[in-house]
């Protein structure tokens, strides 16, 4: 098939790339490489990359008839600034309905797309979070995931949204893991919040959007989530033992800031009897990955969706 994936330089798209090839299929990217590095990318006759801002309505449209896909993947998403609410809206609001359009106008097959589980709140109400849990978002990237979702479901397209447990692995440069690997190896200060957090090894998710891509699974939202969590001093104590930094395994814990949750534990079973699908990565193999990754490509940046006081950024 034809299949485009849009964010497909970072860390999702670019495995989901892969295994889309693996396949036999056709493939195209478009990418602004905000966050991406197309050195993520393979070399492939099969594959095409533009690199562009989904933003740029005329190009996706363009890009779109073009290549006249029959799949597509939206893993393009802005969350580098939590505060740059315009740069959230234009990407992950406008840009998402800029592809949606255009995947009408293709007649797409299917339309795959990822939310975050901040849809939910920083307070959900009930753990772990059922799929009919209300969707009640209250930070920037959360509102403007959830508004992206939104004009899919209306689109009528047979769209599946991955709403999404804390993705890792290799080539992932957001949230704690990468964070911690950056600072010990640079021996930089660190601190641990006082949260617990699923974390899914990222070609675990694959094989479950696989799964999507090949038909499987009605439209509608599933929790991609292993069903159970992690505190982050775990995640640290697991990057400082594959690191062997015995000495570093003391550290600060502090209380989580107002727009941080203690945990989003996000119940998998309907994903599970949907799909036939579950994950199967341990959180230390997890790590070993992501680590052996960052050892051979070193990190400049991570980035986090969270509000960080300006004397205590990571």
């Amino acid at each position: 098939m034809n299949v485009l994936v849009t964010g497909g330089a970072g860390c999702v798209g670019s495995h989901l790339v892969e295994n889309l090839l693996a396949k036999g299929n056709k493939v195209l990217v478009i990418d602004n490489l905000a966050t991406g590095r197309a050195s993520n990318l393979p070399k492939d006759a099969n594959l095409e990359f533009v690199e562009g801002s989904i933003v740029d309505r005329d190009m996706v449209l363009k890009v779109f008839d073009k290549f006249k896909p029959e799949v597509v993947i939206h893993a393009a998403a802005a969350y580098k600034d939590p505060n740059n609410w315009v740069e959230d809206t234009n990407t992950n609001a406008l840009g998402t309905a800029n592809v949606v359009q255009a995947s009408k106008v293709q007649n797409v097959k299917r339309f795959i797309y990822f939310q975050t589980a901040l849809c939910y709140g920083t307070k959900p109400i009930e753990q772990p979070v059922t799929i009919t849990h209300p969707i009640r978002p209250d930070c920037s990237y959360a509102i403007s995931k959830t508004a992206g979702e939104q004009y899919i479901f209306m689109s009528g397209l047979d769209a599946v949204s991955f709403r999404l447990a804390n993705v890792v692995g290799p080539r992932n440069l957001s949230g704690p893991l990468p964070t911690f690997y950056m600072r010990l190896t640079q021996n930089k200060s660190l601190f641990v919040m006082d949260t617990r957090r699923d974390f899914i090894f990222v070609q675990d998710l694959c094989e479950v959007v696989m799964k999507a891509v090949d038909g499987h699974g009605k439209s509608g939202a599933y929790h991609v989530s292993s069903g159970g969590d992690f505190s982050i001093k775990e995640l640290y104590e697991a990057v400082v033992d594959e690191l062997g930094m015995p000495e570093k395994k003391q550290i600060e814990v502090r209380p989580r800031g107002p727009d941080d949750a203690f945990t989003i534990l996000l119940d998998p079973s309907l994903t599970q009897q949907a799909f036939g699908w579950k994950t199967k990565t341990s959180l230390r193999d997890i790590v070993k990955a992501a680590v052996a990754w960052y050892k051979v490509n070193p990190i400049e940046q991570t980035f986090t969706h969270l509000k960080l006081p300006p004397d205590k950024t990571v």
